[in-house]
């Protein structure tokens, strides 16, 4: 666990990745190798290499050089664009409950406990560990509203070497006393200490940033947006996240608190809270005009299929392929709380179901999704929408390697391998029925952040 040194590092056997095209294609590669810098960058992808032509490729005195076994491959890191940091305690609570219930009931109690630093450290340390075993290399997290505890979060983040954006949540109004900013100005002034101490602990920003996180609007005063699209707007490098047409009975009262709006992307453009770095979580009911506007602006949706389907009372299958159609970034999200499952492999699963949903609820027009598109969602799609981009989501020579090395043959419920499958039945294999368990080491920027010893 650490760097390795001032050595590069070279990886030879399968490689499997999604490539920036049209239609989101997988590059499946048995026999390549990757050659990745000291400070984590990649350097050189040779998509087929004979093993007896690996020495001449590489400078043995300054590379380590590592064979994957016949039954493994690497394949980019898992990036999690939508995630409660502080739900990991409550995850598969409330099943069922509609979205401001499950909210009252379970979440805002459960948030308020993060008050106590030490639970903070508890809680967070687990949390990142766990998503760091589940192969999430890249994480948009929601804090609480706890600077803090927000802190914490970030800390732990680059102690641990996970990428990551980091929110202290907004919330003024409509939450109990106990869960809720004393005033506008502190929410904001609260925001302004969180940005500044991750400015302090990774001054590059070579992992970390902040990201203005308002709750919702429900939670937020319109003087707590408008204060938050300033800082966004003098803070050009930061991303901003919230949740958007989630659930009929969210939209409901939005609109009931901001009647001069006919939408949320009307609402939050007003407030200078929609850019191409605006994450917006769910989107699962959107009016025409709200596309146009989405694509218009460059945001990106974080898909949450699994918290979609299961709590919050959306119980809806979001319009995936009208987003890709229309070429708005689409990343996928755990929602970690707001589901039965934290796993990416799970969220790829049940996107796959829910798109086949929607074919047949819009008879055919939108047509479910193939293996290599939910893929790309997890990952190069995530970066797209984390405008991470130019930095990860898949292997392109001059990106930084966060990678997962994946065994097939570990003990777990994988389906059998079997001797004539080729490699990309393994890997169909795996999406569909592997766990972390098929998961072996975990990189971020090249340095190891979590390894299984076999």
């Amino acid at each position: 666990m650490g760097s390795h040194g001032a050595k590069a590092q070279a990886f030879y056997g399968a490689v499997i990745h999604s490539l920036s095209t049209p239609g989101h294609d997988l590059e499946i590669l048995p026999a390549a190798l990757l050659i990745v810098e000291a400070r984590g960058v990649i350097t050189a992808f040779h998509k087929e290499v004979k093993p007896g032509e690996v020495g001449s490729l590489i400078d043995t005195a300054t590379t380590t050089l590592h064979y994957l076994s016949p039954s493994q491959s690497i394949i980019p890191g898992f990036i999690d664009t939508h995630n409660h940091a502080p739900q990991w305690a409550q995850r598969g609570l409330g099943q069922g409950q509609h979205i401001l219930d499950w909210l009252s009931a379970i979440t805002f109690p459960n948030e308020g406990r993060f008050r106590d630093p030490s639970h903070a450290q508890r809680i967070y340390s687990s949390a990142i560990d766990g998503f760091l075993r589940q192969g999430i290399t890249t994480a948009s997290y929601y804090g609480s509203i706890h600077p803090e505890a927000t802190n914490i979060l970030a800390d732990l983040c680059l102690a641990k070497g996970q990428r990551a954006f980091v929110g202290k949540c907004n919330m003024t109004r409509n939450s109990p006393d106990y869960y809720r900013d004393a005033s506008v100005e502190q929410s904001l002034q609260d925001t302004e200490s969180c940005i500044a101490h991750i400015r302090k602990i990774d001054p590059e920003g070579k992992l970390l940033k902040h990201v203005l996180t308002p709750r919702f609007a429900i939670s937020c005063d319109a003087e707590c947006l408008a204060g938050l699209g300033q800082i966004a707007a003098q803070n050009p490098d930061l991303p901003i996240q919230t949740h958007f047409n989630e659930a009929e009975q969210e939209i409901t009262a939005t609109r009931e608190l901001f009647p001069q709006f006919s939408s949320e992307a009307d609402l939050y453009h007003h407030y200078g809270l929609l850019t191409k770095r605006s994450i917006l979580a769910h989107c699962c009911y959107m009016a025409p005009h709200e596309f146009d506007k989405l694509k218009e602006l460059q945001c990106g949706v974080a898909h949450c299929p699994i918290s979609n389907m299961t709590v919050g009372g959306g119980f809806m299958a979001a319009p995936i392929r009208e987003f890709l159609n229309r070429g708005i970034k689409v990343g996928l999200g755990t929602d970690s709380g707001g589901g039965f499952s934290s796993s990416m492999l799970d969220a790829i699963r049940q996107a796959m179901i829910a798109s086949h949903a929607r074919e047949v609820e819009s008879k055919g027009r939108d047509k479910g999704l193939k293996i290599a598109e939910a893929f790309y969602l997890a990952t190069l799609g995530g970066a797209e929408v984390c405008c991470l981009e130019d930095k990860v989501g898949n292997f392109e020579v001059g990106k930084e390697f966060d990678a997962l090395v994946v065994d097939w043959q570990r003990d777990g419920v994988m389906t059998i391998v079997e001797e004539q499958d080729e490699l990309g039945t393994v890997f169909e294999k795996f999406v569909m029925t592997g766990d972390d368990r098929n998961i072996v080491r975990v990189f971020v920027k090249g340095r190891v952040v979590r390894e299984v010893k076999i």
